[in-house]
């Protein structure tokens, strides 16, 4: 029997905040739920039948039926809220001191180094959202050739630039010194490409945004399998989140419906041992914008794909679905919450109905897969699979 896990990611679908939630001023943040009372509705039978309701605090309507999963939810160790640190404790790597935030802007003396290196003064250098702030600086920018960069309340570099005005080659060249420079006393988890388009007023972002993240400190369970001759299948913005390292096959999809589509042909044709997705939409789009109704949406076109990709799993195959942190469309500001994050499992071989409860770190998850796929103990994290597996 072929062992394989496929581990889906919905971005910043969070389920509640942490206890530590207030030191981020994100007391109150609950993603999945809050998006459910604030909109009156949220129809994800699929999930629910996992056990997505039954998770505890969860205050979406209990599913009527029999649970046919295991679910629970994972608090956060690494004292962060981001994109990078969340991936990489999932994968069995959590950072002892989080990435350097900017919340006051970028140093003077960073901008002055590299805007000399690239050869063009830059605007912006504000914590901002991306969408708003290409409409407020946009005009600017096209008139100057100045690039845009901002930050938010993660560790992140962003350079917003219109494709008639800074090509995407320069672009992206731009970002890769940013990322030679960001370290050290300037050290950030990610740089991050924010290309757009359009016309005064109607500018819009495009999809060849592109991460530059560095590679972990540390080996996470992708090196692992890989050196163990495992196949890994990076899916989305997975393989810029740990610097292609430990990867076998990579789709570097640009929005949801492409990573199900891809996620579901890889588990139809048997490919890899470990399929790693992250589906962006959630927090990109809808998250970080306040899009009550569009993430919403994006949750339910995930529930009703649902059954596609578990027609896709195998004897042996196990899928997981989670999130890395929160972005609670309904709550004050666009950034990431520091939230739990949902736990749902299914396969042919799981208990139906087991409740993990309050897991004490993402890592489990890595130390699970590891465990499942290699029979070996992971470093860090506690493996549940004896909770889950049948017999």
């Amino acid at each position: 029997m072929k062992k394989r896990v496929t581990l889906i990611v919905l971005d910043s679908a969070g389920i509640g905040y942490l206890p530590d939630a207030a030191e981020f001023g994100d007391v109150g943040a609950n993603t999945i739920c809050n998006i459910y009372h604030k909109r009156g509705r949220l129809d994800v039978p699929h999930m629910k039948a996992l056990g997505l309701a039954a998770i505890d605090g969860c205050t979406l309507p209990p599913y009527e039926g029999a649970i046919t999963g295991a679910y629970g939810k994972c608090a956060e160790k690494t004292h962060a809220k981001d994109t990078t640190c969340g991936h990489w404790e999932m994968a069995g790597y959590s950072l002892e001191k989080p990435f350097l935030t900017y919340p006051h802007g970028f140093p003077r003396k960073f901008l002055d180094a590299f805007e000399a290196r690239i050869g063009r003064k830059t605007i912006g250098n504000v914590v901002a959202s991306g969408t708003a702030i290409i409409q407020e600086l946009g005009d600017e920018h096209v008139r100057t050739g100045s690039p845009i960069v901002y930050t938010s309340a993660d560790s992140v570099f962003q350079i917003a630039a219109h494709g008639d005005v800074i090509p995407l080659e320069e672009l992206y060249r731009m970002c890769e010194i940013a990322r030679e420079m960001l370290v050290g006393e300037y050290l950030v988890g990610r740089v991050i490409a924010r290309p757009f388009t359009g016309t005064s007023g109607h500018y819009t972002r495009t999809e060849n945004r592109k991460d530059y993240a560095f590679a972990p400190f540390q080996p996470t369970i992708l090196d692992g399998l890989t050196e163990r001759g495992k196949s890994v299948v990076a899916i989305g913005k997975i393989e810029d989140i740990f610097c292609h390292r430990g990867i076998s096959i990579v789709d570097h999809t640009k929005n949801n419906p492409a990573g199900i589509e891809a996620t579901e042909r890889f588990l139809k044709d048997g490919t890899g041992d470990f399929i790693f997705t992250n589906l962006v939409d959630t927090d990109m789009l809808y998250g970080h914008r306040n899009d009550v109704e569009g993430y919403a949406e994006a949750l339910e076109y995930f529930d009703r794909k649902l059954p596609d990709l578990m027609a896709g799993l195998g004897e042996g195959d196990i899928l997981m679905i989670t999130a890395d942190h929160g972005c609670d469309p309904t709550y004050p500001g666009t950034d990431h919450t520091r939230e739990y994050i949902p736990l749902l499992i299914a396969g042919k071989h799981i208990k139906p109905g087991v409740n993990l409860h309050i897991r004490p770190a993402f890592n489990d998850i890595g130390a699970t897969i590891f465990a499942y796929l290699t029979g070996e103990t992971w470093r860090e994290g506690t493996s549940f699979l004896d909770e889950i597996l049948e017999g």
